[in-house]
Order: structure tokens, then C-alpha cells, then sequence
């Protein structure tokens, strides 16, 4: 929205760098982050929701996050939002200029079709609120807590995933002592696998904020993986696995019984993977759970990718669409029916920045690098 000069000059850092010094030295800045988008969202080229877009497409740690983002730029997103909020507006604007024909007993509603309305507004803000989870696997990884006894190989197995030596293996038990964290593509969702300590009674002082550490990785883990040493016994780490249900009731518990290329004979639980990481067995069916999981859990983010600004925004304007769906089925008066409604659309606008503070402006911008 403004004249720009465009520079344009050899690569590499030192004629780059030479050309900003100069640009400096006579009147020019360096932007801050995000500016240029920000300065196109105050001249009308775009709206909040598209700026938060361009965002999520420099940090998107997935294919399928880059793809919702783009749609989401283009504006896909904010065109069913505005209508939405177009027709709620326009709801309440006739209940509230039915209010002036109350004495002439004129009706300018039908009822049955404004709670329509209001129904199919809260069905899309519900819907789009829930996704925020989604979005969040997209915008920033499936996290996979390794879990397990000391030397049960997790740190193995966590190396075999990810097909490269990242974790120092050893015998001893607890070489780990705090947690390590990379990043594998499966089916275009980026897995985040997190090898953590052993759990065990901590006894000293390194090994109590290992624990602490490990408690804090496993809280936001999506999936819980436990690594079980066969060779101690199928059931030793049943009470580990019943403690993590109860301490994560929001993550899925999977239990991965290790070490089957040292046993002969065994006999298999339902519900159960049998894997060595040693030696590749089992670990196909490994990957493709851990791809089946995250696609499941990221797949209801479909046409935006919804953040935690936009998801309580959604979920206030739902609270008042069904406020006001309710005093509309009570035969309530028009005018306490129509301020829901726009109470509904000022939080829809809100998204789009039909209004916004400078407060709400700087934290969306702190996200950014300088340049974009």
C-alpha cells in the first residue's frame, strides 16, 4: 500500500550488507518484525486473519500446515467468516427495526428462519474452535514422549525412528538424563520424537530435575510411547503405563515391548507392539501407527489453521449465538436477542480485525522475522 524502491545487487554477505550500511547511513532503518505486513494490513491489503497466515506459513512444520496456511492467505477463511457476520448483522438490524413497528403489530422476522441462521453460525464457530488442537499438530508437530524403565532402549529405538545415530546409547542404565528432541516427516505431518530420561526413584539431585523434565515433556505430548524391556517380563511396565493414564488422561498411552530378538519364545498381549529396536523388527508397524495417529489428530483442521486468539474469539461468539438462540425460542424481546447477535459479530470481527487494539497488533506481529 505504499511506493517502495526495490534494490537489487550482487549475493553473498558483503555487498548485501555494504548497500543496507549506505542505506543507513542516509535516513533508512531496518524494519521491524513482520512491518512490511503489518503496514499492508493498516492500508487494507489484507486482514488480520491473512496476516496471521503468512506467519503460520514461515513457522508451518508440515506440508498439509504450509497448504491450510496458503488457502488461508488467499483468503478463503475470511470470506465465510465475514458472511457469517454479514448475516448476523443484518439479523439483529431487523429485529431491531421491528422494535419500531411494535405498536402496528408488523413483523419483519420469521423466527423459525433467523434461528436458523443463528444455528448454522454456532455449528461453524463450535466446529472451527475444536480444530484448534488440530492446528496446533500442524502448525508446530505430533509430539511423542518417549517413556520407559532405565535401559529398557529407548535412546535405540529413538535413534532407529529417526534412522540416524542422536542419542548416546549405553548399557549403563540412565545415560539419558534429561530428554533430547528431533523431528521426522510421516505422511507430511512433522513428528516430534522426544527421548527421556529413565523413570525411576530419583536419587540425587540430577536425576530429581530429569524427572522434573521428563513430567513437563510427557504433559504436552500427544502420544505417550512406552518402551518395555521384554526380557524383564511383559508386565513390567503395566504400573508405569496405568501411571501415565491417570497423570495424562489427554494423551494416548501406546506400550512398545523392546528387545524381542533376545527371547525366543513369547506370547503377545492385545493392543500391544512387539519391536525390536536393534534390529528393525517391528518398526515399520511403528511408523505407520505414529503416521495413522497424527493424520487422525490433525485432520479436522481443514480449512484454516486456527490459533489461540482466534479459538477463544470463536468460542465467545458461540456462547452468544446460543444465548441468543435461547431467549429467541423463550419469546424474549427483540432488543436482548439482537445485542447476542452483535455481541456474536463484534468477536467475529475481531478475527478479520474488523476492530483490533495495538496490543493485539504487537503480539501477532512478535511472531514474525525482520523482512516479512
Amino acid at each position: 500500500g505504499e511506493n517502495v524502491v526495490e534494490i537489487s545487487c550482487h549475493g553473498g554477505k558483503i555487498a548485501s550488507s555494504l548497500v543496507i550500511e549506505a542505506l543507513l547511513e542516509n535516513g533508512a532503518r531496518i524494519a521491524e518484525p513482520g512491518e512490511f505486513t503489518q503496514r499492508a494490513f493498516v492500508n487494507g491489503k489484507m486482514d488480520l486473519a491473512q496476516v496471521e497466515a503468512v506467519a503460520d506459513l514461515i513457522h508451518s512444520e508440515s506440508i498439509k500446515g504450509a497448504q491450510i496456511s496458503a488457502r488461508q492467505l488467499i483468503g478463503e477463511f475470511s470470506a465465510r467468516l465475514n458472511e457469517i457476520r454479514e448475516k448476523a448483522l443484518n439479523a439483529a438490524a431487523l429485529l431491531e427495526l421491528e422494535l419500531d413497528f411494535a405498536e402496528e403489530e408488523i413483523e419483519l422476522t420469521n423466527p423459525r428462519e433467523i434461528e436458523e441462521l443463528l444455528s448454522e453460525a454456532l455449528k461453524y464457530c463450535e466446529d472451527l474452535s475444536e480444530s484448534y488442537k488440530s492446528a496446533e499438530i500442524l502448525r508446530s508437530g505430533f509430539f511423542v514422549g518417549i517413556a520407559g524403565r532405565p535401559n529398557s532402549g529407548k535412546s535405540t529405538l529413538f535413534n532407529a525412528l529417526l534412522r540416524r545415530k542422536r542419542a548416546i546409547v549405553s548399557s549403563i542404565p540412565g545415560t539419558t538424563r534429561d530428554y533430547l528432541e528431533e523431528s521426522l516427516s510421516l505422511g507430511g505431518v512433522s513428528v516430534r520424537l522426544i527421548d527421556t530420561a529413565g523413570l525411576r526413584k530419583a536419587e540425587d539431585e540430577i536425576e530429581i530435575e530429569g524427572v522434573k523434565l521428563v513430567e513437563s515433556v510427557l504433559r504436552q505430548s500427544n502420544l505417550i510411547l512406552i518402551v518395555n524391556d521384554i526380557t524383564q517380563g511383559t508386565d513390567r511396565s503395566d504400573k508405569l503405563r496405568d501411571e501415565l493414564k491417570r497423570d495424562y488422561p489427554e494423551a494416548k498411552i501406546v506400550l512398545a515391548q523392546n528387545k524381542i530378538d533376545k527371547i525366543e519364545n513369547f506370547s503377545r498381549r492385545e493392543n500391544e507392539l512387539y519391536i525390536s529396536a536393534k534390529t528393525g523388527a517391528g518398526l515399520d508397524e511403528l511408523r505407520s501407527l505414529l503416521e495413522k495417529e497424527a493424520s487422525e489428530s490433525s485432520e479436522s483442521a481443514k480449512d484454516v489453521l486456527l490459533n489461540q486468539r482466534q479459538s477463544a474469539l470463536l468460542k465467545n461468539a458461540a456462547k452468544e449465538f446460543e444465548s441468543a438462540i435461547r431467549d429467541l425460542k423463550f419469546g424474549r424481546g427483540n432488543e436482548i436477542i439482537a445485542a447476542s447477535v452483535r455481541r456474536a459479530a463484534g468477536f467475529l470481527g475481531e478475527i478479520t480485525g474488523k476492530t483490533w487494539s495495538q496490543e493485539t497488533l504487537n503480539k501477532i506481529f512478535s511472531r514474525f522475522c525482520i523482512g516479512k
